[in-house]
């Protein structure tokens, strides 16, 4: 989703407003009105200002893109302060490395991408969009064309200390097409996950959901998590009514243990009063797993945390 300017240059995703998909789920939602009144938050659709400065000072980022067959993943990206650098209003530069075994090795440049990052300590987050354009081993760069904030709703406040992503042990990683007991119980005991969406004009996008350890229910190698009230946009949701290719990351902060998910969700409308509805927004993604890749994957390790406080409770 993008905002329009003047300035927008050729060759860059147009500003040209919502998509259909996400006009769409806005009025079965009955939100249409609310998203046009928070669309000006999408400008500017560059690196300025405060996002310049929250973007140097982070360590944590999820990105969303394909592989080299195609396939859509979300990954992590970490580094000490700086490692997000604004080169200029367009260009992100990301000095940091996908390792050997992550889903997102060896991704080719000359995709869309999708961003997002966040300061768990503080509960804010940025989503960055745009074409990447730099994937070399080290290093990516991201031809930004959308950035904004998020608000910092379903945050898990937790306080990370950075380990060296050059040094870091992945583990025995596992690629599969089944959940393993493991995968279920890790899946089932997560605040947070990243989910990653795409759109066959706009590109992929990564966003953020949370709620208590629970949220997140397993049926088989079949996810459902409810969708809680956010900020009427419905930018995923959007997403997935056009295109089901979907993503998912799920973390151990304590361990570093990561799962990676990739597969196809739908938004199912009929949970209105049925039990798991927490957000009681009668929403539910129901998530299907092709693919996945187990390790452990994130150097960081948490130091901290406490829950957000107004998390749905669970009604199952």
């Amino acid at each position: 989703m993008s905002k329009t300017t003047d300035s927008a240059e050729p060759g860059r995703l147009a500003d040209v407003g919502f998509h259909a998909g996400e006009t769409a789920v806005q009025r079965r939602a009955g939100t249409r009105e609310e998203a046009e009144r928070l669309s000006p938050m999408l400008d500017p659709a560059e690196l300025r200002g405060g996002i310049v400065a929250f973007l140097a000072g982070r360590t944590f980022a999820v990105i969303t893109a394909r592989d080299a067959d195609g396939r859509l993943w979300s990954s992590p990206l970490t580094g000490p302060a700086g490692f997000l650098e604004a080169v200029t209003p367009t260009t992100l530069s990301i000095h940091a490395r996908l390792p050997e075994g992550d889903a997102l090795h060896g991704l080719p440049a000359g995709q869309q991408a999708g961003l997002v990052v966040v300061e768990f300590a503080t509960r804010r987050r940025v989503r960055v969009n745009g074409t990447l354009t730099t994937a070399d081993d080290g290093a990516l760069a991201i031809d930004v064309e959308q950035a904004y904030g998020n608000c910092p709703q379903y945050i898990h406040q937790r306080v990370l200390v950075p380990g060296d992503p050059g040094q870091r042990d992945v583990g025995d990683i596992r690629r599969d097409a089944r959940l393993s007991p493991a995968d279920a119980e890790l899946i089932g005991g997560a605040d947070t996950f990243f989910l990653g969406t795409t759109n066959p004009e706009r590109g992929s996008d990564t966003s953020h959901r949370g709620g208590r350890p629970g949220f997140v229910r397993v049926d088989g190698d079949r996810l459902w998590w409810p969708d809680y009230p956010g900020n009427n946009l419905f930018n995923s949701f959007g997403n997935l009514a056009v295109d089901p290719e979907a993503s998912l990351l799920f973390f151990d902060f304590d361990t570093g243990r990561t799962l990676q998910l990739s597969g196809t969700a739908e938004v199912h409308w009929d949970a209105a009063g049925r039990p798991g509805d927490d957000g009681q927004t009668g929403r539910r993604a129901v998530f299907t797993v092709r693919r996945l890749v187990a390790g452990r994957l994130l150097p960081s390790r948490q130091i901290a945390d406490n829950p957000y406080p107004r998390n749905p409770a669970l009604t199952d």
